[in-house]
């Protein structure tokens, strides 16, 4: 009997209707009017409220809205609350250039959005059954989906301010056509179910029956195959968000960097669904065209003996590995030279995201390292100019002789490509480089002497923003 076996599935997944408002995704065929009549059925005994909502897609004429009429009877008889909404599906399709189905299922959970706000809706409860899980699983396997895309449709997921729940994936479709007879339903049929022109059909009339023959029951082995692997998945993405936030760095909206030999120390699960998480991160609205193959190509430019390389994803997405960083990121605008000149005490703020501090002196304490230049004020030509580096640019290096083109530094020093063009480079005012701040400096630097005035500089260098991140979808 449906109503005991849908029961027990509500129990099991711990779902209780005492007292909530539910609003009910209607389009008049046996799966969500059976659906709609068996929550109004338990309106007493529960004390819910239950609200119909249909979404006229417009792809048939008459024929949808005489769907729409259907559900409104209907809600009229039993006093149910009903919305209803005309929607262009058709010209949606043109504008967005997605599929049809794709187009109406956003035009669709739009509108449930919607009313679900209008109404406090504590739940959305869809029509989706066992039949449907059991094409959706395997379309998602055949198609490459990864990750908990491949458990097919969850029982639960949030859905703005409310929930969506789907209490019939323990049913299989002929269960829902028995309930809809015995009930005298008298549904209304979607002659495009029947088209073997989308493959989610193709699927329910040449699969689906090989597996019922198989084993009748069929359905609920998914359904139990998608609830393990959708638990089992959202563990390893718990750990994964754990781990890769230690090795990973946000450094601006659109952008992240990801230490090579922290991510590879990573057991290969959770580097999989690693970069699974950077990209839904990054992306706003994920690719169609985004498959397996993307995911894989990451992993040969990780494991390139090459120190460099570039792969150019969808939506212009750009992955670039220089040494032992790969960045993520979508293209900005050009970067901009810069040219800042200094003379007195001041904080220079820096494109890249530093800063360079000028101070004057008396007795410069602490480890002058990479990141400190210390100058004699009686010796050095101000202003300092602070800019990025230009063609050719050369210095004389403390301790070597003769000069070092800069390009030749930054190689050696394994800066990463992207960091290059914005990196400070500090001169006198005849121009000769007196400092790539946190790598080198020149010759023309002086040591502490007794009685000397002193300017110092600091490099202070905040390029890598302390950020996480979180398994957002």
């Amino acid at each position: 009997m449906l109503e005991e076996k849908v029961r027990v599935f509500l129990k099991q997944q711990g779902l209780k209707l005492n007292n909530r408002k539910l609003l009910v995704g209607v389009s008049g065929g046996p799966d969500s009017i059976a659906l709609l009549h068996y929550l109004w059925s338990l309106k007493k005994q529960h004390n819910i409220e239950v609200i119909a909502a249909h979404v006229d897609h417009m792809f048939r004429g008459a024929e949808s809205f005489g769907d729409a009429m259907f559900v409104r009877d209907y809600c009229r008889k039993k006093g149910i609350p009903f919305a209803m909404e005309q929607i262009n599906v058709p010209e949606h399709i043109n504008k967005s250039g997605k599929s049809s189905q794709t187009a109406a299922r956003d035009c669709r959970y739009g509108f449930f959005r919607k009313i679900a706000s209008k109404y406090h809706a504590d739940y959305i409860a869809l029509g989706h059954h066992g039949d449907d899980q059991v094409e959706t699983i395997l379309m998602r396997l055949t198609r490459g989906s990864a990750g908990k895309a491949r458990g097919g449709m969850p029982f639960m997921r949030p859905f703005g301010d409310c929930y969506i729940i789907r209490p019939f994936l323990c049913l299989n479709r002929n269960e829902i056509e028995e309930y809809c007879l015995e009930k005298g339903l008298n549904p209304r049929r979607d002659p495009s179910n029947e088209k073997g022109v989308y493959s989610r059909n193709r699927f329910r009339k040449e699969v689906l029956p090989f597996l019922r023959k198989e084993n009748p029951q069929v359905h609920e082995h998914f359904q139990r195959f998608s609830e393990d692997l959708q638990s089992d998945e959202a563990y390893l993405q718990e750990l994964t968000v754990h781990k890769m936030n230690t090795v990973m760095k946000k450094k601006a909206d659109g952008e992240l960097s990801l230490d090579i030999d922290a991510f590879e120390a990573m057991p290969m699960p959770l580097q999989r669904r690693g970069i699974q998480l950077i990209l839904n991160y990054l992306y706003k609205e994920r690719p169609g065209s985004l498959s397996a193959s993307h995911i894989k190509s990451i992993f040969s430019l990780l494991k390139s003996p090459h120190p460099s390389g570039k792969l150019n994803f969808p939506n212009d997405l750009h992955i670039v590995r220089s040494y032992r960083q790969c960045y993520f990121q979508f293209p900005k605008e050009t970067v901009q030279s810069y040219r800042f000149e200094v003379c007195e005490p001041a904080i220079t703020q820096l494109p890249n995201g530093g800063s360079i501090i000028f101070e004057y002196t008396d007795c410069p304490d602490g480890n002058l390292n990479n990141n400190v230049l210390l100058l004699n004020r009686e010796s050095v030509s101000l202003p300092l100019i602070i800019r990025t580096r230009a063609a050719g640019d050369r210095m004389t290096l403390k301790g070597m002789q003769g000069t070092k083109k800069i390009k030749d530094i930054f190689i050696d020093e394994k800066v990463p490509l992207q960091e290059r063009q914005t990196w400070p480079i500090v001169t006198d005012r005849n121009d000769r480089i007196l400092w790539i701040p946190g790598l080198k400096k020149s010759n023309y630097t002086m040591q502490k002497k007794n009685d000397a005035s002193y300017i110092i500089l600091k490099y202070i260098c905040n390029d890598l923003l302390g950020g996480t991140i979180n398994d957002e979808k």
